[in-house]
């Protein structure tokens, strides 16, 4: 367990590295917003080799600026400690002193709500010290968006609910990569998988999984009806290669003709790729790539996130398990956001609060709503 002492000297250590220029010249720049990028591929993985230096450089900035972030929270806890000390000790100096009966009163009232204060403190900087790091989160996670109920307008749902995630991504300097995608002829999609990758994207991301709901007036409804359509978002921890070793004679491997826009190249030439995994029963695709090998490594990130789901839900013997519980059956009662158009608003039901400036939200600005998400949790009530 660390002691204060050597929280004191990493964190002071830490930041000396962080101000040191090479390191930060080393560094990339954040995407701006209004800044837009392709998604097709990685889109930091076509720069030119210069880059490499300045990419992980970028990547240990990174993971100093989350080591010195946990380790502030331990200086603040510890400072916020000493201030109640501070605090409970002026308490029994007034009531020993006894000088004004009323003044007492007060004291005494207020140490109790001190001491109370005290014990809680006391326990979650030593929960701090005693986990000596931030749990390790995966560094990539693949998500899922399906059109549920609502036919058209929720494959364009789909599709804004892609490009809300796609703008957050980029805010937050994310990498992206689209996997698979069913496109629909009214400009939606059927479904869309892409991967995040980079720092801090699974605890952010984390509180998107399960139904999203929108409410809104489609633009091909004459009588100016309200419509009602989901859509499911699921998102999946990418493991490590180590944590699915997947043996090539499990699998049967498919080509076929991609569909929906590309190109004469892609739509005539076998480039899309089927994965059956005979153990699992689990069956992936894409077809986003020009060749069979880019999207053959994109259907593995899939399977290979989609093996390591099934095991985590047989090991934690819930029926239906975590995707399951994060998706429901993609009906419009099984629901953990409404995004309500004619109000301006969206509420997330998991914690009865709702947010304004819908435009804004499905532009990318999420951190609002994320916050509160994580505050709740912090406080268990989610």
């Amino acid at each position: 367990m660390l002691t204060l002492e050597e929280v004191r000297r990493k964190y002071n250590k830490i930041l000396k590295q962080l101000s040191d220029p090479g390191l930060i010249s080393n560094t990339q720049t954040p995407v701006k917003r209004g800044e837009e990028r392709s998604s097709s591929s990685w889109e930091k993985g076509d720069e030119s080799k210069d880059s490499s230096s300045s990419f992980a450089g970028a990547r240990t900035f990174e993971e100093l600026s989350k080591r010195k972030n946990y380790l502030e929270k331990i200086i603040e806890k510890d400072k916020e400690l000493t201030e109640l000390k501070n605090k409970i000790e002026e308490n029994k100096s007034i009531v020993s002193a006894a000088e004004d009966q009323e003044l007492v009163s007060l004291a005494e009232a207020e140490l109790i709500q001190l001491k109370e204060r005290e014990k809680v403190l006391e326990k979650d900087l030593k929960g701090l010290l005693k986990k000596n790091e931030e749990p390790e989160e995966p560094a990539s996670v693949i998500v899922e968006i399906r059109a549920g109920a609502g036919g058209d307008e929720a494959a364009l749902f789909v599709a804004d609910l892609f490009r809300m995630y796609s703008r957050y991504g980029q805010f937050q300097n994310w990498r992206q990569k689209v996997l698979n995608s069913h496109y629909t002829g009214v400009g939606g999609y059927k479904e869309i998988i892409f991967e995040f990758k980079d720092s801090n994207v699974f605890s952010k991301m984390k509180y998107e999984g399960g139904v999203h709901r929108v409410q809104r007036i489609p633009e091909t409804e004459k009588s100016g009806r309200i419509h009602t359509s989901t859509a499911s978002v699921a998102v999946l921890a990418k493991p490590k290669s180590a944590k699915t070793a997947i043996k090539s004679d499990e699998l049967r491997i498919d080509y076929f003709r991609a569909s929906g826009p590309g190109g004469q190249y892609v739509n005539k030439r076998e480039t899309a790729v089927r994965i059956t995994h005979f153990p699992s029963g689990i069956v992936v695709s894409s077809q986003t790539e020009r060749n069979q090998l880019q999207n053959k490594e994109s259907a593995m990130s899939i399977l290979e996130a989609k093996i390591l789901e099934k095991k985590e839900m047989e090991a934690s013997e819930k029926i239906g398990g975590k995707r399951k519980a994060q998706i429901g059956w993609a009906m419009r009662a099984e629901k953990i956001r409404t995004y309500n158009f004619p109000q301006d608003r969206v509420t997330d039901h998991r914690i009865k609060k709702s947010f304004h400036n819908i435009s804004g939200i499905l532009a990318g600005n999420l951190d609002p709503m994320i916050e509160a998400l994580r505050k709740a949790e912090n406080q268990d009530l989610i």
